[in-house]
C-alpha cells in the first residue's frame, strides 16, 4: 500500500494540472464573451421554460386518448424543458455565429451545447432502466463521463481512479474497475430486463403454450439473461471470476443454511409450474382465503380476493398444504342451497318451482340442469337442497347464492309456497292442580313461539 501513495499523488497532480489548464484556456479574453453569452442563454432558457412548462402540461392533459408511453414521454420532456431549450438555443447561436464569424468565436458555446445535448440524450435513454436507484447511478455516471470526455479530462481522471486501489496478493481492485463494473453490469441488466419483458409478452400471446409453461419459460429466461448479464458485466470490467469460485461456494453453503425457507419457496415454485397444479386465472381456496391467482412469482403466489385484497401466499404453503382449486380441470362449480317448505305444500311442486327459479338466474348453467331433493322431514318444515352449477367461479360465490335465494323468494311468493317458522307444541300436565289455570286442549298448540 505504501508504494501506491507516490503514484496516487502524481496522478492527482496531473489531474489538477489538466483542470487548471482547461479553465485557464477557458478564461482567455477571446472566450470571456462566450461565457457571458452562455450565462445569458441559461437565463433565457430558464424564463422560457417557466412560460412553456404550464402550457405543455395543459396540452398533455387534453390528450387523454394518447397512449401511455406518449404521455410519459411528454412528462419527461416537461421535466427537462429548460435543458432542452438551452440546447436548442445554443445550437442556433452556434450556427448563426459560424456563418458570420470564425468558428473559434463560438467554440465554448458549441461545447456547452454539446454537453447539454448529451445530458438530454442520456436522460431519455436511461428510461429503459426500470429500477429507479440503478437508473440514477447509470445516469449520473454517464453524465459525469460525457462531461469529462468533452472537457478532455477522462485520461487524467482514469489515472487517479486506477491508482486508488487495494491489493490482496495477486488480486487488485481499483475504483476505476468498480465503476466500470457498475456501469457495464447495470446496462447489461437493463438490456436483459427489457429483452425478457419483450419475450414474456410474446409468450403471453401464444395460445399454443399452456399458462404454466409460459410462466416457467419466462422465469427460466429471466434467470439465464440476468446471470449472463452479471457474468459478462463483471468479466468485461476486468474482474477475475476464477478467484471468486471458492468464496462463492462458501457463501452458497451459508445461504443454504440461513435461507432454507427462501430456497424451499423457490423450489416449490418450480414444482408448481412443472406439475401444473395451479396456473394464473385459477380460483383457489386456502384456509379463509378465496380468490383467483393473479401472478405466479418465484417466492410467492399472488391471490386477489373479491374485495380487492391481494394475498401473497408462499409457494411452500401451496405445495405442502391442502388447496381447493375450483378450476383445476374445468371451470364448473356446483353449489348447494338448503331451504325448507311447509308440510301443506306439494313437494313435487316445490322442487319444480325451485329448479325453474334457479334457471332464471343468468350465471346458472342450463346445460347442467339444477336438481332439488328432499333431505329430511324437519320439526317445522320439509327440508330441501337445491343444487346448481356455474361456470365462472371468478365472479364470486356468495353473490350468485344470493341471487338464487332471491329468485326462490319471488317464486315462492308468486305460487303461494310458505316457508314456516319453527313451531313447538307446549302441553301442561295436571293443569287443574294449579289455582286459576284455564283448561288446555290437547289438540291445539299453546304457543307458536316456542319456549
Amino acid at each position: 500500500m505504501e508504494q501506491l501513495n507516490p503514484d496516487m499523488i502524481d496522478a492527482a497532480q496531473g489531474l489538477w494540472g489538466s483542470v487548471a489548464t482547461f479553465f485557464k484556456l477557458l478564461w482567455l479574453p477571446s472566450r470571456r464573451n462566450q461565457l457571458i453569452a452562455i450565462a445569458g442563454l441559461i437565463a433565457v432558457s430558464w424564463a422560457l421554460a417557466r412560460v412553456l412548462s404550464p402550457m405543455l402540461t395543459n396540452w398533455l392533459r387534453n390528450r387523454e386518448n394518447w397512449a401511455k408511453w406518449r404521455l410519459r414521454l411528454g412528462l419527461q420532456v416537461e421535466r427537462r424543458l429548460m435543458l432542452i431549450v438551452f440546447a436548442i438555443l445554443s445550437w442556433a447561436v452556434v450556427l448563426v455565429m459560424r456563418e458570420i464569424t470564425w468558428p473559434s468565436r463560438s467554440q465554448v458555446i458549441a461545447l456547452a451545447a454539446t454537453i447539454a445535448t448529451a445530458w438530454v440524450m442520456i436522460f431519455f435513454l436511461a428510461r429503459v432502466i426500470a429500477n429507479r436507484f440503478l437508473r440514477r447511478i447509470v445516469s449520473w455516471a454517464a453524465w459525469i463521463w460525457v462531461t469529462l470526455h468533452l472537457m478532455d479530462l477522462t485520461e487524467s481522471v482514469s489515472k487517479v481512479l486506477d491508482r486508488a486501489a487495494i491489493s490482496f496478493g495477486d488480486f487488485r481492485l481499483s475504483a476505476l474497475t468498480v465503476i466500470k463494473a457498475l456501469v457495464v453490469t447495470g446496462l447489461l441488466i437493463a438490456g436483459a430486463r427489457l429483452l425478457s419483458q419483450i419475450i414474456s409478452a410474446r409468450l403471453a400471446r401464444n395460445e399454443d403454450i399452456s399458462p404454466t409453461m409460459r410462466v416457467l419459460t419466462a422465469k427460466l429466461l429471466q434467470v439465464v439473461l440476468f446471470s449472463m448479464a452479471l457474468i459478462i458485466g463483471l468479466k468485461a470490467a476486468g474482474f477475475d471470476l476464477t478467484g471468486l469460485a471458492v468464496f462463492s461456494g462458501a457463501v452458497g453453503v451459508g445461504l443454504g443454511f440461513g435461507l432454507q425457507k427462501v430456497v424451499s419457496n423457490l423450489v416449490s415454485g418450480i414444482i408448481i409450474l412443472l406439475d401444473r397444479s395451479i396456473k394464473p386465472g385459477d380460483v383457489i381456496s386456502l384456509g379463509d382465503t378465496f380468490g383467483w391467482i393473479e401472478e405466479l412469482g418465484a417466492r410467492y403466489v399472488s391471490v386477489v380476493t373479491r374485495d380487492g385484497r391481494e394475498y401473497l401466499i408462499p409457494n411452500e404453503d401451496l405445495v405442502t398444504g391442502q388447496v381447493v382449486n375450483w378450476s383445476h380441470t374445468n371451470n364448473y362449480v356446483r353449489l348447494d342451497l338448503k331451504f325448507g317448505a311447509s308440510y301443506a305444500d306439494d313437494p313435487h311442486k316445490v322442487s319444480e318451482i325451485a329448479i325453474k327459479a334457479a334457471l332464471g338466474v343468468g350465471r346458472v348453467i342450463s346445460s347442467r340442469r339444477p336438481v332439488c331433493w328432499i333431505t329430511g322431514f324437519g320439526d317445522s318444515s320439509v327440508d330441501y337442497v337445491l343444487r346448481f352449477w356455474i361456470g365462472d367461479a371468478t365472479g364470486g360465490l356468495t353473490n350468485v347464492r344470493g341471487q338464487v335465494f332471491l329468485a326462490l323468494w319471488d317464486a315462492f311468493k308468486e305460487h303461494g309456497i310458505s316457508i314456516p317458522f319453527p313451531q313447538r307444541e307446549l302441553r301442561l300436565l295436571n293443569a287443574g292442580a294449579v289455582p286459576g289455570a284455564p283448561p288446555v286442549s290437547r289438540d291445539e298448540p299453546e304457543s307458536a313461539g316456542g319456549h
